[in-house]
């Protein structure tokens, strides 16, 4: 699932290309994805002007010229592809936007878990979808005192904390992973116990290891790409997450045999190092 790198990296993507363009023609090409598409959905984005492209947690937020907002999110296969006006859409592209100056951007979800809903500027921070949000790792709202208090009373790990949108917004399961090894801190870890030192060390590595992957683009696994099409590239940099059975970096020649190990935890897989992590 593109988490909040890939989100971000797509919201740049597209204002460079729909941000005070207006869009000459909106296709919507099925009833629904994750839920149905707003009725008269084409009609009310088409003739309207894109003022800004702004990422809330993992939602995609298009503003448009006469106070409409239109909320995307990718789901588990979704992307923005932007492509030539002559480029036809294909069987997974669900929705087309065309610009007036030749723009066509193509909203491509396979599984189709993504949406496409309207809101207002004036309803957005209570729209349903967002409301309830936590804290954005990014903003500066975000510090080792907010997350102690939303961490206070969790008797859930720190793994699962971390990925409750209501505790912060946007992380998932690659960024929690490589923060908490940044950060030394066990997955397996009761959630309230990072509080004071532990929250101090894990906030600065969260804001580091989100910076790192979106100036990479963030992390291509099978179906994500940029809305350029070029993949993103931060796998490379992986510490843990996806290297089971590898030496730990603490380890690299392998000589103690300490390796990055995988369990499952709330039916995600989990990446650490038990000697790194604690």
């Amino acid at each position: 699932m593109p988490e909040l790198p890939e989100v971000e990296t797509t919201c740049r993507g597209l204002a460079a290309v729909l941000e005070g363009r207006r869009l000459s023609h909106v296709e919507v090409r099925r009833p629904n994805m994750r839920i149905p598409f707003p009725k008269g959905l084409a009609g009310r984005m088409t003739g309207r002007a894109i003022t800004r492209i702004a990422r809330q947690a993992k939602y995609i937020c298009m503003h448009l010229d006469d106070g409409q907002v239109a909320l995307a999110h990718l789901g588990m296969s979704g992307r923005m592809a932007i492509t030539q006006p002559t480029t036809a859409p294909g069987k997974h592209d669900h929705v087309v936007f065309d610009t007036e100056d030749g723009t066509r951007v193509l909203f491509n979800d396979p599984r189709r878990f993504g949406l496409l809903t309207l809101t207002t500027e004036e309803d957005l921070e209570n729209h349903k979808l967002l409301a309830r949000m936590g804290s954005d790792p990014l903003g500066n709202g975000f510090n080792a005192e907010v997350l102690s208090a939303a961490l206070k009373g969790k008797g859930t790990t720190i793994k699962a904390a971390l990925l409750d949108q209501r505790v912060v917004a946007g992380l998932g399961n690659i960024y929690v992973c490589e923060a908490l090894f940044r950060a030394g801190i066990s997955p397996r870890r009761k959630a309230s116990s990072v509080s004071g030192k532990r929250s101090d060390r894990l906030v600065p590595v969260i804001k580091d290891v989100l910076t790192e992957a979106i100036a990479a683009g963030g992390s291509t696994l099978r179906d994500y790409a940029q809305p350029s099409g070029e993949l993103g590239y931060f796998k490379f940099s992986w510490n843990v997450y996806g290297r089971e059975g590898e030496p730990c970096s603490c380890d690299p020649d392998g000589k103690d045999g300490i390796v990055v190990k995988r369990i499952v935890q709330a039916g995600r897989s989990t990446f650490f190092c038990s000697r790194c992590q604690r």
